[in-house]
This record gives C-alpha cells, structure tokens and sequence, in this order.
C-alpha cells in the first residue's frame, strides 16, 4: 500500500465545485422569491432548498383565527429556507445558549468519537482545521472504529476524467446534501484509465501498463491505493469488484476477455490472500452487452445466444444459463443491480424513434421472467435522448437507477423505490470522455 501527499493538502483539495448539482423532483413545486439576475454562477448549500409552503391551517396567512386565545402570528425566515409565515402562541423565544469553552473541553472522549462519526465524510475536512487533535483524526483507531458502525452516509455519484495532459480529475456528487465536492486523484499512477467501478468505500481502476494489463484499488477519502498482483492470463478483461464489509475485504471478479477470446478461465482476487484463483470457463456464449451485475453473491452478464442470462456462483465458482427472454423490440439493455436479490433491466424500446420508450423490468426469479415495473415519462426520455440513436449508460446501487448521455451535461435518477425522477447537473458530468458510477464514502475501508 502507498499513501501519498499529507493531510493538509488534502483538506485543501476536497472543496465544493463552483458548478452545484440541482436535484429537481418531478414532483417538486415551484421556487418562490427573487433570485439575484447580476451572480452568473449561484453556490447551492445542501442546507438551502426551494421555498417550501407551509400547509398547516396554523400558519396560513390571512387565515381567521378561531382559536380562544388570541393567536400572534410572525413572519420568520428561516436559515436556508424561503420566507413563510410560522404560527406563534405567545411561546417566549429563548435565545441561543452560549457554549461554554470549559464544559465542553470535557466532553468524553468516546462521545466526541462517536459525534464526529456521524459528521458526513465531506465535511470532516472542513472541522479537521479546528485543532491539532482533530486534524490527526483520520489516524485515530478510535474514530474509525465508531464510523465503522455508523451507517452510510448516502450514496455519492463519483465522475473520473482526465484533461489533455492527462492529469486525473474526480468530482463526487452527495445526493443527499446535494453538493459537488473534488477529490485529487493525483496519486493514481498514470496508466489507471478505465473506472471499473466501486464498492464499500473502495474504487477500482484497471489499465495497461505498457503491455501489461493491471488492476489498482483505492480509497479517495485516505487517498492510499496498491496495485493487485497479476492475473495469470495477461488479457485485457471485463472486471467488477465485491466488497464484504463483515470480514473487511475485498474481491475482483475477471470474467471473459473484452476481445471476445472464449477460452480464458475465470480469475477471481481475494484481498484475503493476495492471489487470483482459476475457476471455471465461462460457457461459449455471445454476450449482448460487457456490463455486468452484482447482487446476492451472484454476478449477471446478457446473452443472445443462448438467449437469456449467464449466472456465475461465486460461492462455487460455477456459470449457470438462465433462460430469462427478453421484451420484445428491445433496443439496448442495461442490467442494474438493487438491494437484496433484486435485478433490474433497463433498456429502449420501440422500433421507430417516435414511438421509443424507456422501461425498467425486474426479473421475477420463481417464474424466470421480466416484469416491467417502470416507464420514464416522455419529457424526461426526450430531454435525456434528443436522437434516437444517441446512447446512453445506466447503472445503479441501491435501488437507484442513474442515466447518463453522451451528449447531456447532466444526469436522471430514479428512485425505484418512491417512483421519483430527479434531474442532476453539474460541470463534472459536462466532459466527454467522463467515466460515472455510484460511490459509498467510508474513512474505514481498507485497501489492505
């Protein structure tokens, strides 16, 4: 393991973006109040939000008071929120207690461990300035122990570039504070290229080394990363990583070449003891697409021939066909993996452009078939696709479905589980050639 650069400049380098993602519902009211026409480029504090109505026969304005007592009505504004009218009755408002130094100087130490635990990972960069204890906090055993229990922070979208002199670059989009943040990804050797993806806190990256294909895992959070050794097949493969937070470790998954070469075993990487072990061959299959899903131990690729799914036990180390058809007309599919042992396919579909139609279908297991679920609505399917041969990429965590296009400098999300379209902006999915997946935060994830 290298862990490079110092804490100081890491806390420097992790800032918010210039350019806020806005996430905007589609169930989402109107903004009220005047924006600022003369600022070219507005900040978003994930603590703002757009005015949001108070609905309450208490706090109507103009509403008749009915009430015995004489009810006194007083307009507040809110830290971060629009203006509405609160309803007051005749409460004393107590003003702000001032902390004393001395009292909280003797906080315990395991309850400051287990406050600061739940601080979203973002923001610790911004409190490490606060003394010299706090700024060696992310080597404190203590504290990482309290985040190791502290559930998720949210899950992030995490966009890795690299400019012309192919210098590195990583934004993190926070949904939930809604906020981009940069991360320096300087430390990557400059063969990593492809983003194979990430899991648990951990992001893996694969390349070519001269005529050497590698494969690298880091954290960007501790900025430490190492190279895995390599494989026994020196082919250039289609790669995903697993992480079991349980046993704090790690595995990648190299199925078939991405030449199309049929004959290679599959090689998996344990963490545990640093090797690739040799599994079975994938069946002589023709795959539809080189995007795989993870969920419930079990990986999932798209075949045409046979027509349906390739399953790969990794308990076993086994392929198995499963003869699930796929909808008629379908254009292009996309395999998403959600909680539990839910599977999604999300794909086009409609043989002319007017009539296409984005759909979501979950794969029924006991009667080994797809159930639409979901349709995007068409406002959506246009904004997102404005030709019908223009592609697209989809991939989700946690039954949330992101969709990205070539030529959109902005992403969908879909909530599957409260049926909710969101919108997400910002300059780090502007660029090209810019490399998208889901991201967990986590201090405590190791590359070790």
């Amino acid at each position: 393991m290298e862990r490079l650069g110092f804490w100081g400049l890491l806390m420097g380098s992790v800032e918010k973006s210039s350019d806020s993602g806005n996430s905007v519902a589609c169930s989402a009211s109107a903004k009220n109040g005047d924006e600022d026409s003369s600022t070219s480029s507005k900040q978003v504090s994930p603590l703002k939000g757009s005015g949001s109505r108070n609905t309450s026969p208490l706090g109507r304005v103009g509403s008749r008071n009915t009430s015995p007592s004489r009810q006194k009505v007083v307009k507040t504004k809110p830290r971060g929120l629009e203006e509405e009218t609160v309803a007051s009755f005749g409460k004393q408002v107590v003003a702000d207690v001032q902390m004393e130094d001395g009292i909280w100087a003797m906080l315990p130490e395991d309850l400051l461990n287990e406050i600061l635990a739940r601080v979203p990972p973002f923001m610790i960069f911004r409190i490490r300035s606060v003394c010299k204890k706090w700024n060696l906090i992310l080597q404190d055993n203590s504290f990482l122990k309290f985040h190791s229990n502290v559930s998720s922070h949210g899950p992030c979208l995490l966009t890795f570039w690299k400019n012309s002199p192919q210098i590195p670059q990583c934004s993190v989009f926070s949904l939930p504070l809604k906020t981009w943040y940069k991360i320096p990804f300087t430390f990557l050797p400059p063969w990593a290229f492809w983003l194979v993806g990430s899991s648990g806190g951990l992001v893996c990256f694969s390349g070519l080394d001269g005529l050497t294909f590698r494969t690298l895992v880091c954290n960007p959070l501790m900025q430490s990363w190492r190279t895995l050794p390599s494989m026994h097949y020196n082919q250039q493969r289609q790669l995903i990583m697993v992480v079991d937070r349980s046993d704090k470790s790690f595995k990648v998954i190299a199925t078939s070449d991405i030449y199309g070469d049929k004959s290679l075993p599959t090689e998996v990487y344990d963490s545990k003891t640093d090797k690739w072990s040799l599994h079975q061959i994938m069946p002589a299959v023709n795959l539809c697409s080189s995007k795989m899903a993870y969920c419930d131990s079990r990986l999932y690729l798209e075949t045409l021939s046979p027509l349906g799914l390739m399953m790969y036990r990794l308990d076993s180390g086994q392929w198995e066909h499963i003869p699930a058809k796929f909808p008629r007309s379908l254009l292009d599919g996309y395999l998403v993996a959600g909680t539990q042992k839910r599977l999604f396919l999300v794909g086009r579909i409609g043989l002319y452009s007017t009539l296409q139609s984005m759909r979501i279908w979950e794969l029924d297991h006991t009667k080994v078939s797809w159930v639409e679920i979901s349709r995007m609505p068409p406002k959506y399917f246009r904004a997102l696709l404005r030709l019908s041969a223009e592609r697209f990429e989809c991939f989700g965590q946690d039954n949330l479905i992101c969709f990205t296009s070539w030529n959109q400098g902005k992403g969908l999300l879909y909530n599957v589980d409260k049926k909710i379209w969101s919108w997400i902006s910002g300059c780090a999915l502007q660029s090209c050639n810019s490399q998208v997946c889901f991201y967990e935060p986590r201090f405590d994830a190791s590359v070790l």
